[in-house]
C-alpha cells in the first residue's frame, strides 16, 4: 500500500487578508448640484462649486465618455472571500488523522506478527490491520483533496489580490479623471462666474483672475455668484453672511441669484 501525504505549507503573506479590503476607499461620484450650492456658505472649494453649477446647466467634460468606462470597469469587478483559515485547518485535520491511523496500523501490524510467532490465533488481529488500513488509505484520499482544495483557495486568493490592485489603480484613474473634469467644468464657466460677480453683494470681476486657482476674492460672493450662473431646480437656503449680504440688497433674492426658491434661516422667502 503506497502511503501518501500532503505537506502543509505556510502560508503566503497577505492571503489571511483575502476578502477584508477596506471599502471605504471606494471613489464617490459627483454629487448633485443642488448638494453643492443648495445652502451657503458651503464647504466646497470654488472649482467644486463652479463644475456643480456647470453641470446644473447640463454642461459635461471632455472626459466624461472615459469616465463611463472606467465605472463599467469598477461595477464589473466581483471578489468573493476566500475562507483560507478553513482549508489549512481540514488539511491539518486529515493530516492529523494520517498519522493516528498510522500508529493504529503499525500497532496492529505488530500484534498480527507477535500472534503468527507463537502460533497464535491472528485472524482478529489480521481483520483490525484490515479495517485500519483502509481507514488510512481512505484519509490520505482525504487528505489529498483538502491540499487541493487549500491549493485552489491560494489560486482565488491570489486572484482576488490582483483584482484588488486593478480596483485600485481604477479608482486612481477614476479619481484623476474627475478632477480633470472638474477643472474643465469650472474653468468652461468661468467668464459667466466672472461677469456675476459684478451684480452680487461683495462681487469684485477684478478678484477673479483668469481661472479659479486665481480667485482672490471674497468666498461668500463667490458662492453667491456660482449660484447665480447655475440652473438649479431646488430651494437655495442661504444662512449668516450669505443670508444677510442678499437682504441687504436692492433687488429680490429670486431675482439677485436667479432660481426659483430662495430661503433664509430656513423660512421661504418668496420676495
Amino acid at each position: 500500500m503506497t502511503e501518501t501525504r500532503p505537506t502543509p505549507r505556510e502560508p503566503d503573506r497577505g492571503e489571511e487578508a483575502d476578502g477584508n479590503e477596506d471599502e471605504s476607499a471606494a471613489v464617490e461620484g459627483p454629487p448633485e448640484p443642488s448638494a453643492v450650492l443648495g445652502r451657503l456658505p458651503t464647504d466646497a472649494g470654488l472649482r467644486r462649486q463652479l463644475a456643480a453649477a456647470a453641470r446644473s446647466r447640463g454642461r459635461s467634460a471632455s472626459v466624461a465618455a472615459e469616465i463611463e468606462e472606467v465605472e463599467a470597469e469598477l461595477a464589473a469587478i466581483e471578489i468573493e472571500p476566500v475562507d483560507l483559515t478553513a482549508a489549512r485547518r481540514r488539511v491539518a485535520e486529515t493530516s492529523g488523522e494520517i498519522e493516528r491511523l498510522k500508529e493504529r496500523v503499525a500497532a496492529l501490524r505488530g500484534d498480527a506478527r507477535a500472534r503468527r510467532a507463537v502460533d497464535a490465533e491472528a485472524d482478529e488481529a489480521l481483520d483490525d490491520l484490515e479495517a485500519a488500513a483502509a481507514e488510512l488509505s481512505a484519509a490520505q484520499t482525504e487528505a489529498i483533496a483538502a491540499e487541493q482544495a487549500l491549493e485552489r483557495a491560494r489560486a482565488e486568493a491570489a486572484r482576488n489580490r490582483d483584482e484588488r490592485r486593478r480596483r485600485l489603480r481604477l479608482r486612481d484613474r477614476l479619481r484623476n479623471r474627475r478632477r480633470a473634469a472638474r477643472r474643465e467644468l469650472a474653468e468652461g464657466i468661468y467668464p459667466v462666474f466672472r461677469r456675476a460677480l459684478a451684480v452680487v453683494p461683495g462681487g469684485d470681476p477684478d478678484a477673479a483672475g483668469a481661472a479659479p486657482d486665481a480667485y482672490d476674492g471674497d468666498p461668500v460672493a463667490a458662492s453667491l455668484a456660482a449660484v447665480r450662473v447655475a440652473a438649479l431646480d431646488s430651494a437655495v437656503e442661504l444662512r449668516g453672511e450669505a443670508a444677510r449680504r442678499v437682504a441687504a440688497a436692492d433687488r429680490s433674492a429670486r431675482s439677485l441669484l436667479r432660481t426659483s426658491e430662495v430661503r433664509t434661516e430656513g423660512a421661504a422667502d418668496g420676495s
